[in-house]
């Protein structure tokens, strides 16, 4: 429970009916989850406005609603607050009700188009070795301490968001680490949070369903940077074109970390094969198990990070040595017969090609590549060909496949994809909609010695097809096929 008035604090009020002085007892932006004495925030959405739900919040008990227009009709005994941006104030306001949880540990967030599950989850994997409690805001799960929550959406909103961190001070975190989407930062959903450090992997195209252009989405993750205060560091890779770009508008301590360049940190990555890598990481050799360039860019992040945050280097690499890949990125398995199977949450035209050229840098060059690969519906369509290209490009085979079409039609996802295999590359491509026959047939193609690549999904455990998630892991599916279900 808080006063309204200690809720509204910097929460941007320009005009204000009714009293303050009120005890509220929850806060939400979900007119359906408002409960009796709670505050309402009506928030301007992507596909409704909350404003069309006041009069529902009011009717189930809201006592004082957030707005950024009076409603024509209003209630005596309600508060009406007007604001200049509802969603920015349901952030702030979120914060000061749960006093502030941000402020009472170190919140480090991750951003860019690749990597943010994988260093966040890293971070969280590495404090647990050096004994601290902490907690992960991830797209693949939540966790307060020991504590494993589901995750619905990489950010949460600002509600669930303050609510997580609320609990992860409860339970004694004295970190979290997080990933920050584009949409959440466009959408206000981190208002309110403290942000210890922020950590930016890289930026390629992805999004433009929503953002419509790169200069959008670029200019979105740039926000998080200048949010950030001048006693928060930034942390950017300057091996990326924008890395450098990414900060200049940041009052934060800025540092670097690259593998091609001079830079705060620095890594080379020494040998390199399917049992992991030898990384020169600040002038010290450090085995593991990870395997790929990209990886070697996550746990330079990574390191970068803990000493940023004042870990002793040493015990730091030691750990570093310890740490597993992440579930559904470059996760990988043999099957009796000697055919490794990879399964890599890749689903963009950049992720598909590094993932593709890890594979390149570690094989032989005798066995064969078989691709299977897809793209989701309702999200940027000008990716599918380019998808494609990369694959067939880079690979033996390929099999085009159905990904989460949601409400479009996969095979309609299918031939945009194939306007992308060159004329030189249809002979070895394949388009199987169903996405087990496709992975059936990989694996029936596939000879002792072969690789295939299973890439869009990672760690997901659904096919969401017309609004509707049907159970389905690329990981199960491929122990089936390999005779390995019990492993």
């Amino acid at each position: 429970m808080r006063l309204l008035k200690d809720i509204l604090y910097k929460a941007g009020s320009i005009e204000l009916h009714g009293s303050t002085n009120l005890a509220i007892l929850s806060l939400s932006s979900d007119s359906r989850r408002v409960e009796k004495n709670s505050l309402f925030v009506a928030v301007k959405g992507l596909h409704s406005d909350g404003h069309e739900f006041i009069p529902m919040a009011e009717d189930k008990g809201a006592i004082a609603i957030i707005c950024e227009v009076l409603p024509e009709t209003r209630k005596d005994k309600i508060t009406y607050i007007v604001v200049k941006d509802s969603a920015f104030a349901l952030g702030i306001a979120a914060a000061n009700f749960y006093d502030n949880p941000s402020s009472k540990l170190k919140l480090i967030g991750v951003t860019g188009t690749n990597g943010k599950t994988t260093v966040a989850t890293l971070l969280y994997q590495l404090y647990k070795q050096l004994n601290y409690t902490c907690g992960l805001i991830s797209t693949v799960r939540n966790i307060i301490a020991e504590e494993v929550i589901p995750s619905t959406h990489t950010t949460p909103d600002s509600v669930q968001l303050q609510k997580l961190l609320d609990n992860m001070v409860k339970a004694g975190c004295s970190h979290a680490f997080m990933e920050v989407s584009s949409h959440a930062i466009d959408q206000k959903r981190i208002a309110g949070a403290q942000f210890a450090g922020g950590i930016f992997t890289n930026i390629t195209r992805d999004h433009l369903d929503y953002h419509i252009t790169f200069e959008n989405y670029f200019h979105a993750k740039q926000q998080f940077f200048t949010s950030l205060s001048d006693d928060a560091f930034c942390l950017v890779n300057i091996d990326d074109p924008n890395g450098s770009g990414m900060a200049d508008k940041s009052r934060s301590k800025i540092k670097s970390y690259a593998l091609s360049q001079a830079a705060d940190f620095r890594c080379k990555i020494m040998e390199k094969d399917f049992g992991g890598m030898l990384l020169r990481l600040d002038n010290k050799e450090v085995w593991t198990p990870l395997i790929g360039t990209f990886n070697a860019y996550n746990l330079t992040a990574v390191y970068a990070t803990a000493m940023l945050l004042g870990q002793d280097s040493i015990r730091v690499l030691t750990a570093l040595s310890k740490l597993r890949s992440v579930e559904g990125r470059f996760e990988y398995i043999k099957s009796p017969e000697n055919i490794t199977a990879i399964i890599d949450y890749a689903h963009t035209p950049d992720a598909l090609e590094n993932v593709l050229e890890t594979i390149k840098e570690i094989r032989t060059g005798n066995e064969q590549l078989i691709t299977v690969v897809g793209c989701g519906g309702d999200r940027d369509a000008g990716k599918r060909p380019e998808m494609a290209r990369i694959a067939t490009e880079m690979s033996n085979r390929v099999i085009l496949t159905s990904d989460n079409p949601r409400t479009e039609d996969p095979e309609e996802i299918i031939k945009q994809m194939q306007a992308g295999v060159e004329a030189v590359h249809v002979k070895k491509t394949l388009s199987i909609t169903d996405r087990r026959e496709a992975i059936k047939t990989a694996c029936a193609l596939a000879q002792s010695g072969d690789i295939i690549l299973i890439a869009g999904k990672g760690h997901e455990k659904y096919q969401e097809i017309n609004g509707v998630k049907h159970p389905f892991d690329d990981l199960r599916e491929i122990k089936e096929t390999f005779n390995l279900q019990g492993s």
